[in-house]
């Protein structure tokens, strides 16, 4: 889908991070808009800061993981614009790296119910009307460097991340497989300068942190304030979906964790040692 122009964009995760990212990215590119968040103060931000610029942006609070607010989101947007060019499934949390034994199902359940349900949900909402109005269109998935390699840390987040790509890679084939005019992409981000990190607040039900939590905590925020800019993010995302490319990668010089990773499967012996770089 290369031209952008006066074409309709719906983003989940819009009020702060990556989401923001792209949204502004397609401000950029003269889009009109509608993007989504659980936090409705920093949304109405995000769209007056968009509409201030010159965007034809709403806002829709949503809860991704809540199937019945992404079909309310998906029935807003063609309302009001009749079509859906690019659908981003973005938004996203992370859990507070305890060992995957210890992880409490509250843990597995907010994590899996944001960062894949949410694209699940998307998907089944969006893709149908999508299709039946025949028009050009993109979907991208917000998966991680996570979804492509593992390591010791934060096992819901990998596990969710890993799920995503696999679906993104089986939705790009089953549309394919129709000859739909809808290309997709998987966005695998290394560090970013979001504040994901303290994702849970908005968690349905917080917890208190443990000394070992709070400073694998600060590791992650420090890890992240030092990444790539959301908005070059953003740039990607648009240059990946004019260019039809499929994997959108923040980071290529981490790419020989990737062949680390399938080494060690093809070998068969042991999973790969990975350890991001902090850069």
């Amino acid at each position: 889908m290369q031209n952008l122009q006066g074409r309709v964009a719906v983003i989940t995760g819009a009020a702060s991070g990556i989401g923001r990212g792209i949204a502004l990215a397609c401000g950029r590119h003269e889009m009109r808009l509608v993007v989504a968040d659980v936090e409705a103060d920093a949304l109405a931000a995000v769209v007056a800061e968009l509409n201030a610029a010159g965007c034809d942006a709403t806002g829709v609070v949503t809860d991704v993981a809540d199937r019945l607010q992404v079909d309310a989101l998906a029935k807003s947007a063609f309302v009001r614009h009749g079509a859906v060019h690019l659908l981003c499934n973005n938004a996203g949390v992370i859990d507070d790296n305890l060992p995957s034994w210890e992880c409490p199902p509250a843990d597995w359940q907010w994590v899996l119910g944001v960062n894949l349900m949410g694209v699940v949900h998307g998907i089944e909402a969006f893709v149908p009307r999508m299709l039946a109005s025949s028009e050009p269109g993109h979907i991208v998935n917000t998966a991680s460097i996570g979804g492509l390699v593992t390591s010791t840390a934060n096992t819901p987040y990998t596990v969710s991340k890993h799920a995503v790509l696999a679906l993104s890679e089986c939705l790009y084939k089953e549309l394919e497989a129709r000859q739909a005019p809808i290309g997709v992409s998987a966005l695998c981000p290394g560090w970013v300068a979001t504040g994901i990190a303290d994702a849970d607040r908005n968690r349905p039900e917080p917890r208190d942190l443990g000394e070992m939590e709070q400073v694998r905590r600060e590791r992650l925020r420090s890890a992240l304030g030092a990444g790539m800019a959301p908005g070059a993010v953003g740039e990607l995302v648009l240059e990946a979906v004019q260019e039809g490319r499929f994997y959108i990668k923040t980071h290529p010089h981490w790419d020989h964790l990737i062949e680390e990773r399938f080494a060690g499967i093809l070998d068969g012996r042991r999973p790969a040692a990975t350890r991001l770089p902090r850069e």
